[in-house]
């Protein structure tokens, strides 16, 4: 079990993916050195992180021309309405599945037969 260390009492040497990610860096295939917990109110579970050692990290790997490409291509996938085909410029939600504008707009009555 890694060692576990309070909210703000980790030592030096020590970082989250986020603190290595700000300094260029990324674990690099190390295992979790120490454990982070934040204490929270009225008996819930506390907040964890894992921490890992700087001197271990390597550099982050560089952007190539063809990784740009396939995250582009993510992201316009998931900006791309499957209803009216638009790039909607943000996000679509999942909770929607398809734009908003689609989503509001009242389905056409079904025609009846008589």
């Amino acid at each position: 079990m890694a060692t576990v260390y309070r909210w703000r009492l980790a030592p030096d040497g020590l970082a989250t993916r986020r603190q290595l990610r700000a300094l260029g860096l990324r674990p690099g295939g190390q295992d979790v050195v120490a454990e982070l917990h934040r204490p929270r109110r009225r008996g819930r579970a506390p907040l964890v992180a894992y921490l890992y050692r700087i001197d271990h990290a390597r550099p982050v790997r560089p952007m190539t021309p063809a990784r740009a490409a396939a995250l582009a291509a993510a992201m316009r996938a998931r900006r791309t309405c499957p209803n009216c085909r638009t790039d909607v410029g943000y996000c679509i939600p999942r909770s929607l599945g398809m734009c908003v504008p689609c989503h509001d707009t009242p389905a056409p009555a079904p025609a009846s037969f008589r």
